[in-house]
């Protein structure tokens, strides 16, 4: 992966109706902004129930959007990320669907995870108690066979994305048969969706057991063996991510989200610069997502202290939602159909009160620290809140991931904040000294001072937190 900002979008929320649009964005506005491409779900179909992460088809490109050999194309451009969506597929799938008519005789029977498949004597009410869970209820659904039996199957997101049983011959083969694709179509990268979730053993919470770190690393060299590099997505305790980051190419900085809300709210670096004393130097940072905010990589979990206090993180959380005006409320925790429990969901920008200063303060911060940034395609032009998109299909995660059309990308390009921008990203991507060591010059907690050295370059970032001023210099 190259050492320069990726970009991570949907194709048809970019003012693109397809892979060829978004190829064209790439070589005239966007050109020499990125180094990289995570193009979220592009499956069929990207308008599922879970926007592209419940594929009925993981190896077909949705055909609104092209096909393989447009991917191809794109890929000499810029090097492609894809989603390898390891724990479930749409029930709508050929595979489920011939499971649901034919059930032990299917040949896909084997595919999907039943209750009796983890728990063949049953279970205990501690058992099920026991099961980590990022959305309310217990992660069964039953379904009824053609022949008139029912079957409980493990869903652990939603009744329509149906859990793999990773560790069967059918399991192994179906995400074998993704990877293939993926080298066939100039994937050079692969993002493990919802890894955390993939072992389920009976006596444990079923969530980054010592068998999915495992699991993780398998699928790691085999992808590495077809030339391509693994990401893996976990939102958990920030130490999980510390011990996940020895086994794969990069994990991402889930924590910098919140730490750059608490410097900046408090006028305090205190936790940021822990967090970089001890952080992954492979990660891949980031300051927003397609999803909400995290606050469980910051938090306590049971008697293992969190990055941040109890008590500053409740505030924090209140000051986003405050700055939103509320808005975020209406879609985060029960809102909005909202089933993500530990995150909030709000647009950076939003959270930061739309203050225009603060935020190419906390741009800044996530381009000077370890790791390779990642920009979310609305915080590229500070996006707000899309409320009426949260209105209109009552999603929480809707709130931010607003439809661009080409004309607001023409409009947002001419923004002085996105010229701002354009001209530190340059800088991030272009500049020696981020390719050297990285120095947290001691400061007192209101002052944050990074320098990045490279033999005779280098690159300094000063922030006042007192003033919200900021200086950035580096070497001609």
């Amino acid at each position: 992966m190259k050492n320069k900002i990726q970009l991570i979008t949907y194709i048809d929320r970019l003012g693109c109706e397809n892979i060829q649009d978004l190829n064209s964005l790439f070589n005239n506005e966007l050109k020499g902004l990125f180094g990289g491409l995570h193009i979220l779900p592009f499956y069929y179909p990207i308008d599922g129930e879970d926007a592209g992460f419940d594929p009925i088809d993981h190896e077909l490109i949705d055909p609104r959007l092209g096909d393989w050999s447009d991917l191809n194309a794109l890929s000499e451009e810029v090097d492609i990320m894809a989603d390898l969506i390891v724990n479930h597929v749409s029930a709508k799938s050929v595979q489920f669907q011939d499971y649901l008519k034919n059930g032990k005789a299917s040949k896909y029977a084997s595919l999907f995870l039943t209750f009796d498949t983890v728990f063949p004597n049953g279970a205990t009410g501690a058992d099920l108690l026991s099961i980590y869970r990022p959305r309310p209820g217990f992660p069964f659904t039953k379904f009824k066979l053609n022949d008139g039996s029912s079957k409980l199957i493990w869903t652990t997101f939603t009744t329509n994305q149906i859990d793999i049983d990773v560790k069967s011959d059918a399991g192994i083969k179906y995400l074998e048969g993704i990877l293939n694709t993926f080298e066939k179509g100039g994937v050079k990268m692969i993002r493990l969706d919802a890894a955390g979730y993939a072992i389920k053993q009976k006596g444990t919470s079923c969530f980054m057991i010592d068998e999915t770190y495992d699991f993780i690393g398998q699928l790691t060299e085999k992808a590495k063996e077809k030339g391509i590099e693994v990401l893996v997505e976990i939102h958990s305790h920030y130490k999980t991510q510390i011990e996940i980051a020895k086994r794969v190419d990069y994990v991402y900085d889930f924590a910098l989200p919140v730490l750059v809300l608490d410097t900046l709210f408090n006028k305090n670096a205190k936790s940021l610069k822990n967090w970089l004393a001890v952080s992954p130097r492979n990660a891949i940072t980031v300051l927003d997502t397609h999803d909400g905010i995290g606050i469980v990589d910051v938090a306590r979990e049971g008697e293992k202290k969190g990055l941040i206090e109890d008590v500053i993180l409740n505030e924090i959380v209140n000051q986003m939602h405050k700055n939103s005006l509320g808005n975020s409320l209406k879609a985060t925790g029960s809102a909005a159909s909202n089933l993500d429990l530990y995150q909030v969901n709000c647009t950076y920008f939003d959270a930061l009160g739309r203050d225009e200063n603060a935020y190419f303060i906390a741009r800044a911060i996530q381009f000077f620290v370890p790791g390779i940034p990642q920009v979310y395609y609305v915080g590229l032009f500070a996006g707000e809140n899309d409320m009426d998109l949260l209105v209109k299909t009552n999603v929480g995660r809707d709130i931010n991931r607003h439809y661009y059309s080409k004309e607001e990308i023409t409009q947002n390009v001419d923004k002085p904040l996105f010229k701002k921008l354009k001209e530190l990203m340059m800088l991030r991507n272009t500049h020696k000294a981020f390719n050297g060591d990285f120095k947290l010059i001691e400061t007192a907690e209101n002052l944050l001072h990074i320098k990045w050295i490279n033999i005779n370059d280098w690159a300094e970032l000063f922030i006042d937190l007192n003033k919200m001023s900021i200086k950035i210099k580096y070497s001609s």
